[in-house]
């Protein structure tokens, strides 16, 4: 069984910047698509970036340029840089993971870490 635990939030002022870590019980290499969402009090969860298990990332547009996602194999950890913060990135943050099986895919969430931006 694969666990995910977030690491990293905190409280940070507009422009300023966090990492947040994704530490995979397990292999990390085993996970092909491996993903940050987030969701704010009162909104849907929304996906922020995602890397696959050959390196290709995906962002959504608000985040480009700001927001970098890697991941270390050697360390099963994903990381989610986090630059130029605004106070609309105040959420708490999710990291998700797909792990192909034999015949089906499954799917794996983290707990959450929270993540508050300051005006």
């Amino acid at each position: 069984q694969v666990q995910l635990v977030e690491s990293g939030g905190g409280l940070v002022q507009s422009g300023g910047s966090l990492r947040l870590s994704c530490e995979v019980s397990g292999s990390l290499s085993r996970l092909y698509h491996v993903a940050w969402y987030r969701q704010a009090p009162g909104k849907q969860r929304e996906s922020v970036t995602s890397i696959t298990d050959g390196g290709s990332t995906d962002y959504m547009d608000s985040m480009k340029g700001r927001f970098t996602i890697s991941r270390d194999n050697a360390k099963n950890t994903v990381y989610l840089q986090m630059n130029s913060l605004k106070p609309e990135d105040s959420a708490t943050y999710y990291c998700y993971a797909k792990k192909r099986m034999l015949l089906s895919i499954e799917e794996f969430w983290g707990q959450g870490t929270q993540v508050t931006v300051s005006s």
